[in-house]
């Protein structure tokens, strides 16, 4: 077969299961195979297929015809310009985070700053930041040991291991820290409401990492309480939170002693990350 016909026959398979994204994710799952960039594929659409190829190709259609997401199927997923890695023990990084680290980036440049990342998972968000903050360093936690493996095997890839450690322990459990900055992209769903989410999120995604409780606020409520003993005074805490939870956690911050410094908004312009500094 030729690669126009592989890739047709897989979004046609796509397509039939209601893939929306049919086509591209055809052409990304052979370039996958292959060990070719896609934009390769598309100017070699004549060349010739081996079977194999193809045998390997229609396994992992078979895969995203289930709604598995592209980027557990490619172990990899794009962030602030760079791959990371990713597993099903992690959530899958998502392109509005990525306005929370510009933010960040931009506020701290230039400065030497300790930050703490909880929840860390793939490392993503803090990886990212001190890519760009050259005389700064992290630590980042979670609650997963598979999933800091993944963020452990992210720091080396990056070539950041100098800078960031990673520690499998409960937000209750941290003590004796004090930094500058804590990030946190916490679980924020409604336990009702995961039942609502796309097949690839509910499916697939870690449910840890989804799960906010009952009102979707629980981890967020312990993150603010919990930054209070490992901010230093007027330190930073970056939280990413739901549609329409501005009102609530900001109440929540306010309660705690944080001053709300700035908003970040989504591409659909939801306040989806508020960073605040603590008073007192």
């Amino acid at each position: 077969m030729e690669i126009l016909e592989v890739i047709n026959s897989g979004s046609r398979e796509l397509k039939k299961n209601k893939i929306r994204s049919y086509r591209l994710d055809s052409e990304i799952l052979l370039a996958k195979i292959l060990k070719k960039r896609r934009e390769e594929i598309l100017t070699n659409l004549e060349m010739k297929v081996a079977p194999k190829v193809v045998g390997d190709f229609n396994k992992l259609i078979a895969r995203r015809s289930m709604n598995e997401p592209i980027a557990y199927i490619l172990e990899e997923k794009e962030f602030w310009s760079k791959k990371f890695l990713v597993s099903r023990d992690t959530l899958i990084p998502r392109p509005e985070t990525e306005l929370l680290v510009e933010k960040i980036i931009n506020i701290f440049k230039n400065k030497d700053i300790k930050i703490m990342d909880i929840g860390t998972g793939t490392g993503c968000i803090l990886l990212s930041i001190l890519s760009e903050l050259k005389n700064s360093s992290g630590i980042g936690i979670d609650i997963s040991k598979k999933a800091l493996q993944i963020a452990k095997q992210n720091s080396m890839m990056h070539k950041l291991t100098q800078k960031v450690k990673f520690y499998n322990k409960s937000l209750m459990k941290v003590q004796d820290y004090k930094c500058d900055l804590v990030v946190s992209n916490p679980p924020y769903i409604k336990k009702k409401d995961i039942k609502n989410l796309d097949d690839d999120i509910k499916k697939f995604e870690p449910r840890v990492a989804l799960d906010g409780g009952n009102d979707g606020l629980d981890v967020i409520r312990k993150v603010i309480y919990k930054s209070r003993s490992i901010l230093k005074f007027k330190g930073m805490l970056a939280i990413e939170i739901g549609n329409e939870q501005y009102k609530t956690v900001s109440k929540i911050l306010r309660d705690n002693k944080f001053k709300i410094k700035y908003l970040v908004k989504d591409y659909k312009d939801n306040v989806r990350s508020i960073l605040s500094t603590l008073e007192n």
